[in-house]
């Protein structure tokens, strides 16, 4: 009898956690690396929030949580959706959990029967498909191009929809590509949606905030209500509150799905961290001023990049909508020769003779169910995103 479970058979380690490792350790042995792999906001959490967690601490918010989250928490999330998204949910309807990725982990595993179909867009979040693995279900992946900006075509949806489809996972903007899909787009998508009334949608919209010029966010359940019985709609603070660490995700859905991952969380982990919950509060309610510069500040970020990797040999990047990411081809490498000599003939080989040759860590495409790609975080500084791209600039000139 084997001793570990089968399912980890069926799942694979973290790309974007095994890159910014590796990233890691060679500084350790004293390479000059630039890790670009992250995606984690570089900017610190606002002092105001910070502030919230001191006083939680100072008044004893030390105890142990209600396993959906402390009432007050639950109550920002509800008025948060009503306020941004016109989405009315009681705080009932809410659930608090530690961070984003517990939040998708529990709605499969509340739902997920062996055969049970998930429908994923490419390029995906890495975990999205190992969840639903490790949950019993079974991916079933849907290929964007760069040439469609990496958006899901309402017709090619309608394809991989089956009579074992139970849920189709969306995200936008979109961790890899950075493609948010405005709300004609989104309307396109969910009258498929309306023709196949046993899928469940589970939207991620953890970029929320991030999106750039005169773009404007909308999530599918606000564009068709009559969807609201069957999607669970997931955010956290991470990403525009700069608070990765704090490990708050949180979601409204209908009762009986919250009821259940409520029961799923209560034998996992219970509640999350009570200090990281009150902070939480303070960034829903508090002050939003600092969104609006930090955005500006990614903006500028993402023109640089955006127009340095397109003057290097052999790739081509996409202007993407939101996030933090760009998704560029390196198709015009693949069958060239790297400094070290060795052929590139896959995007993980680009990664790999990048990271050795010049020191910049990125993260291949084939990691997110598309290539021959690679993910860039510009989550860091511009003299660094600079320096990053006048290097991949020299090794892909280098490249014959």
């Amino acid at each position: 009898m084997a001793f570990l479970a089968d399912a980890l058979s069926r799942v694979k380690p973290s790309a974007t956690i095994a890159v910014s490792q590796k990233a890691r350790d060679l500084k350790a042995k004293g390479r000059d690396v630039i890790g670009l792999g992250a995606g984690e906001p570089d900017f610190d959490t606002p002092d105001n929030i910070k502030q919230a967690a001191i006083e939680a601490i100072n008044r004893g918010e030390t105890k142990y949580t209600p396993v959906s989250g402390i009432p007050e928490l639950r109550e920002a999330i509800a008025r948060k959706f009503k306020r941004e998204n016109n989405l009315d949910y009681t705080p009932a309807q809410t659930i608090v959990g530690t961070g984003g990725k517990q939040i998708l982990f529990n709605a499969f595993m509340a739902t997920m029967n062996a055969g049970d179909e998930v429908v994923i867009p490419t390029p995906y979040w890495v975990s999205y498909p190992e969840m639903v693995s490790l949950c019993g279900g079974t991916p079933v992946f849907v290929a964007t191009t760069q040439e469609n900006r990496f958006k899901l075509r309402p017709e090619d949806l309608d394809r991989a929809i089956t009579p074992k489809t139970k849920w189709f996972v969306f995200n936008s903007p979109s961790n890899p590509s950075g493609a948010a899909y405005t709300h004609d787009e989104l309307k396109a998508l969910t009258d498929v949606l309306l023709k196949h009334p046993h899928v469940w949608i589970l939207t991620d919209d953890m970029y929320e905030h991030l999106t750039y010029g005169d773009f404007k966010f909308a999530t599918p359940v606000e564009v068709e209500p009559k969807l609201y019985d069957r999607t669970l709609t997931m955010n956290g603070v991470s990403k525009a509150y700069a608070m990765t660490g704090w490990r708050i995700g949180y979601a409204a859905g209908p009762l009986s799905l919250i009821k259940a991952m409520d029961m799923i969380q209560g034998q996992q982990t219970s509640g999350a961290c009570s200090i990281a919950q009150w902070a939480a509060v303070e960034a829903l309610n508090g002050p939003q001023d600092f969104i609006p510069v930090n955005k500006k500040i990614f903006e500028a970020r993402r023109d640089l990049v955006v127009s340095m990797l397109n003057q290097a040999k052999g790739i081509e990047c996409p202007s993407p909508e939101g996030a933090f990411y760009v998704y560029p081809s390196c198709k015009g490498l693949i069958g060239k020769t790297a400094p070290s000599g060795k052929v590139i003939g896959t995007d993980e080989d680009f990664v790999s003779e990048l990271l050795e040759a010049e020191g910049v860590a990125v993260v291949h495409g084939s990691a997110f169910g598309l290539g021959p790609n690679f993910r860039i975080s510009y989550a860091t500084s511009e003299a660094l995103l600079e320096e990053a791209c006048k290097r991949i600039q020299r090794f892909c000139a280098a490249c014959k």
